[in-house]
C-alpha cells in the first residue's frame, strides 16, 4: 500500500522557515486527503487486530509503524513533509523515529507540558517533528497545544511522574510554570500535519469523543546528529545522503509486518529504552 501524491498537496502560504523560527511551530500543512489518511489508519488498525494476541509486537507496531508498514514508510517520505523539513534542516534528512500517539475514545489520557528533546539523548537540536493526523485532532479529542516562542528557552528542568494517564515515556512534565493562556490549539483534520521544534513547550488533553485520536509523530533529524552515548539507533535515510555514519540505517520495509523488520525494531527498542529511561527503572515506562 502506498500514499497517493497525485492531488495537490501544498504547505501553508508564507515562509515555513520564518514562521517556524519565530513561533517554533507551523500548522496546518496539507499532506494527504482525508480518504488517504483513512486508508493508512485502516492499515494500522488491521495490523493492531492481527497482533492483538502478541502484546510485545503490538507495542513495536505502535512505536515503529514506519519500519513495519509500507503505508507509514510512504508517509515519512512524503514529498510535502520532506519539503517542509528541508526548509528547516536542509536537504539531508533522517527519521529518528515515527511513533504513534493514540488516545482511545472517551479516555483520560493526556500529554503533560514537556519538551521533546529532554530525554532523547541527542547531541544537538537539529530536529523537527511532523505530527500527522490520521483522525480529527480537535479540542474535544485532545489536540496538541503549543506555547509560541517557547523553543527559544532551550531545555528546562523536567520532573518524572510516571502518571498512569500520561502517554509520555516517563510521564515527564516541565518543572517551571507554563502560562496556558498563551497556548495555541493545534487543530488538525485527517491528512493534515503540524511541525514543531524539539524545545517547544507542548501538551495535549484527554479525548472526550467517541472516535480514537490517532497521530504519527515523525522526528526528522540532520545526519550530523548523534546519540550522546555513542549508540547507533535505527533511522531511515529519507532524503539526501549520510556523510557521518552515526546511526544504523534501515531499509524501507519490504513487506507488511515481516519477521526481519520486527527483529530490527526489537533490537532498536532496547537501545531506545536505554536512552529514554537513563537513570530510572525502564519497567515504569510506557514506550519501547
Amino acid at each position: 500500500m502506498t500514499v497517493a501524491t497525485s492531488a495537490a498537496r501544498t504547505a501553508p502560504t508564507g515562509d515555513i522557515a520564518e514562521t517556524y523560527a519565530r513561533d517554533g511551530f507551523v500548522f496546518p500543512i496539507d499532506v494527504m486527503s482525508a480518504a488517504e489518511a483513512g486508508a493508512v489508519r485502516a492499515d494500522l488498525e488491521a495490523g493492531e487486530a492481527e497482533l492483538a494476541s502478541t502484546p510485545d509486537r503490538l507495542g513495536l507496531l505502535r512505536s515503529y509503524p514506519d519500519r513495519l508498514l509500507p503505508s507509514f514508510d510512504a508517509i515519512v517520505r512524503h514529498p510535502v513533509l520532506l519539503a517542509a523539513a528541508e526548509s528547516i534542516l536542509g536537504p539531508d534528512l533522517m527519521v529518528w523515529s515515527g511513533g504513534l500517539f493514540i488516545k482511545e475514545a472517551n479516555t483520560p489520557h493526556i500529554v503533560s507540558w514537556h519538551q521533546d528533546l529532554t530525554y532523547w539523548g541527542l547531541d544537538d537540536a537539529e530536529e523537527v517533528t511532523a505530527w500527522v493526523a490520521l483522525s480529527p485532532s480537535t479540542l474535544e479529542s485532545g489536540c496538541m497545544r503549543f506555547v509560541p516562542g517557547s523553543h527559544r528557552q532551550n531545555l528546562v528542568p523536567h520532573n518524572d511522574t510516571f502518571a498512569e494517564d500520561n502517554l509520555l515515556s516517563r510521564g515527564q512534565e516541565i518543572a517551571v510554570e507554563v502560562d496556558e493562556a498563551e497556548a495555541a490549539d493545534i487543530v488538525l483534520q485527517p491528512g493534515q500535519a503540524s511541525l514543531h521544534h524539539g524545545h517547544l513547550f507542548h501538551s495535549s488533553g484527554p479525548n472526550r469523543t467517541s472516535n480514537r485520536r490517532v497521530g504519527a509523530a515523525i522526528r526528522y533529524i540532520k545526519p550530523s546528529m548523534r546519540q550522546n552515548n555513542g549508540a547507533k539507533s535505527l533511522v531511515a535515510l529519507v532524503q539526501g545522503e549520510d556523510r557521518f555514519g552515526h546511526f544504523r540505517i534501515a531499509e524501507p520495509p519490504a513487506a507488511r509486518l515481516t519477521e526481519t523488520d520486527f527483529a530490527l525494531c526489537a533490537a532498536d527498542a532496547d537501545i531506545k529504552r536505554g536512552l529514554l529511561y537513563d537513570g530510572v527503572d525502564a519497567d515504569q515506562g510506557k514506550r519501547y
